[in-house]
């Protein structure tokens, strides 16, 4: 066989060459976006820098200022009672409970002479009873029912302890029985406050046993015991009577007058 004799392909492997020959030298076909434009230049604005031959003194520093905490004071008000008012102007009430002895037995002192002003001596808030009595206490009625009942023991020839334990009951049951009728009358007022409102009612009366002790008369107790028992019924007559319904109010008061007329008869019978 000579050099210039050619041995043809199988058709497979022609195939084969004839795919690898066009993809080499196939063009692609893929085109290329072209790039975005640069933007154009924006406008400057120039600023002249004055220059300065002098040099920059320095800042100065700010002096330090003293801060005074100011004590909490006590001051007094209208009604003679101290309020301790905070630095600030808000904060919580006063604690009474650090309070000392002597503050605390002055505040009760003020608020009994006040309330006993508001129910027994003419003022313009005895038409109002929410006014009235709105800061209640029962240290002023249970001084008031413990001196009756002394005052009444004190004028016994005999048995004072007895006396004294028999008002001393009266006096307490009576006021819890009337509190509880008007609540039953369907009267709007709350349990101590009328139990408060009906010792400081008591107040003429010991005035009037306290004048009995001393003046051992017959016809000047009759005097001075009608007058009391008037007026303490003239003091509990506004605030028991607008408590319940109108209709019902012969039903709240008549019990009141029986006990302080029994009272009455208690000092005018003791000898």
């Amino acid at each position: 066989m000579s050099d210039n004799d050619t041995i043809p392909l199988h058709p497979s492997s022609q195939s084969d060459i004839d795919e690898i020959e066009s993809l080499i030298f196939a063009t692609p076909s893929a085109t290329v976006l072209p790039a975005r434009p640069p933007s154009p230049p924006r406008a400057t604005i120039p600023i002249s820098v004055p220059v300065s031959t002098s040099p920059t003194p320095p800042s100065p520093v700010p002096p330090s200022i003293p801060i005074t905490i100011v004590p909490t004071a006590p001051v007094a008000t209208a009604s003679g009672t101290r309020v301790t008012i905070g630095s600030d102007g808000f904060g919580s009430p006063p604690n009474t409970l650090t309070e000392p002895v002597w503050d605390t037995v002055k505040r009760d002192l003020a608020r009994i002479v006040s309330n006993l002003k508001l129910v027994v001596f003419p003022n313009p808030n005895r038409e109002d009873p929410g006014k009235a009595l709105r800061d209640w206490d029962l240290w002023g009625p249970f001084f008031f029912i413990v001196f009756l009942g002394l005052t009444l023991s004190w004028s016994a020839s005999v048995k004072k302890s007895e006396v004294f334990a028999v008002a001393f009951a009266v006096l307490a049951a009576g006021a819890v029985i009337l509190t509880l009728n008007v609540l039953l009358l369907g009267g709007h007022i709350i349990f101590f406050q009328s139990l408060s409102l009906l010792g400081y009612c008591l107040f003429p009366l010991d005035i009037g046993a306290l004048i009995c002790m001393l003046k051992d008369n017959v016809i000047l107790k009759i005097v001075v015991v009608g007058v009391t028992l008037a007026w303490s019924s003239w003091a509990a007559y506004p605030f028991m009577s607008a408590a319940v319904n109108p209709r019902r109010k012969a039903l709240a008061l008549y019990p009141v007058f029986l006990m302080y007329i029994s009272v009455g008869f208690l000092i005018i019978a003791i000898d």
